[in-house]
């Protein structure tokens, strides 16, 4: 059975190897899960996969493949292990749900019953109140209504029965869905770096282990700052403009951005950055940032995130007074040099599709000054990015 399962993960292009299917073997001879699909979900899932980002599209194949089982005579002569049931009914009920289970005669009545059930019924049943099939008030099959009901396979349409085995918790996980606010999260999350900072509030066991033997037995207590995210990253975005059909995506990525970074600070610009950025587009020609202050504000150990379409006139990016908006001094490339030469890792995250990115010059001069880091703005195109900025 275990190698028809993986061998659907392999078909649902999950990238699950030999030594995780021989990590989830061992670990069910150990005995880690017995007789509990649920038990066996959870397990497999910590052996088999790696990164979340597989999580949707492994729920999807754990149902197909165990659909598909359902179909057979999974307990020969209705020989239904009734201990299983019974643990895995208990661990899962709520008071309410036990006060409604007692109402039908108590647990074992409700088993008993299925068990009676599955030996006299020898056909498929749709509807009605008392055989084991679909639709219905009967206690026991699926797409029924009956709040003391044991659920077989199917999907619910009440949420009401006993058990729920095809519970997806991880939606639009899946790297190759639409890019949401949730999968930038966790592409952001890479990029995460956790160190211990501040006062010491944490305690170190190995220390007051070590130290507490060394002192012969008398408790020396140590303590250790608590580890906290220290990723620093500012984010440049480009507002106005061509920008408008993608306002949303970068709404949403920098919705993820700011729940993800402790340390986040954010500017805007249009078309290119010049000698001064904004953070208030309703102010940007009043309440205006020196472009020259931010360099030198934030230290070496920021990562620079640019968010554009690099689509603008030649003369915006290396022309003097080659601005659409205001007289520039310097051309737009200088300031972006001036950018790249101070913070080391830098990406340029790009919300057109790439095959359109050669039609533009400034695109394909802007990626050359990223000395190629100009992603798309697409999971994947993230995940690239951040990788590198990781690095």
């Amino acid at each position: 059975m275990l190698i028809d399962f993986f061998n659907t993960l392999k078909r649902a292009e999950i990238p699950v190897s030999l030594n995780e299917l021989l990590v989830l073997i061992e670990a069910l001879k150990q005995g880690v899960a017995f007789a509990s699909v649920d038990d066996f979900y959870l397990l497999s899932r910590i052996c088999l996969i790696k990164d979340e980002k597989h999580y949707d599209r492994f729920d999807r194949a754990f149902g197909h493949y165990f659909e598909g089982l359902e179909a057979l005579n999974l307990f020969p002569d209705n020989n239904i292990p009734e201990e299983w049931l019974r643990s895995e009914f208990l661990k899962n009920l709520s008071d309410e749900e036990k006060a409604k289970i007692e109402a039908m005669g108590g647990l074992d009545k409700l088993l008993e019953t299925l068990n009676e059930r599955l030996g006299d019924q020898h056909e498929r049943h749709a509807g009605g109140n008392k055989w084991i099939g679909t639709g219905g008030t009967s206690p026991f099959g699926h797409s029924g209504y009956n709040p003391e009901g044991v659920r077989i396979g199917g999907k619910s349409t009440h949420k009401r029965a006993v058990k729920v085995w095809e519970k997806r918790e991880f939606k639009n996980l899946d790297d190759q869905v639409e890019l949401g606010t949730r999968n930038m999260k966790v592409a952001l999350r890479k990029l995460r770096k956790f160190a211990r900072t501040g006062s010491a509030e944490e305690l170190d066991l190995n220390d007051t282990i070590r130290s507490t033997a060394a002192n012969a037995g008398m408790l020396d207590i140590k303590m250790v700052p608590e580890r906290h995210n220290a990723a620093k990253v500012l984010i440049f975005l480009d507002i106005g403009g061509s920008m408008d059909p993608y306002i949303h995506l970068c709404e949403q990525l920098f919705s993820a951005a700011r729940t993800e970074f402790k340390h986040l600070e954010y500017f805007y610009f249009h078309n290119c950055v010049y000698e001064k950025v904004w953070k208030n587009n309703h102010r940007r020609f009043h309440d205006t940032l020196s472009t020259l202050d931010v360099i030198h504000t934030y230290g070496k150990d920021y990562r620079v995130i640019f968010i554009g379409d690099a689509a603008m006139s030649p003369y915006e990016l290396i022309q003097r007074y080659g601005s659409v908006e205001h007289m520039n001094e310097e051309a737009g490339q200088v300031w972006l040099q001036r950018i790249l030469g101070t913070w080391e890792k830098a990406i340029w995250l790009n919300p057109t599709q790439e095959r359109f990115w050669d039609y533009t010059h400034t695109t394909a001069a802007i990626q050359q000054l990223f000395d190629g880091h100009m992603y798309p703005l697409t999971l994947a195109g993230l995940e690239s990015g951040i990788k590198y900025l990781s690095k």
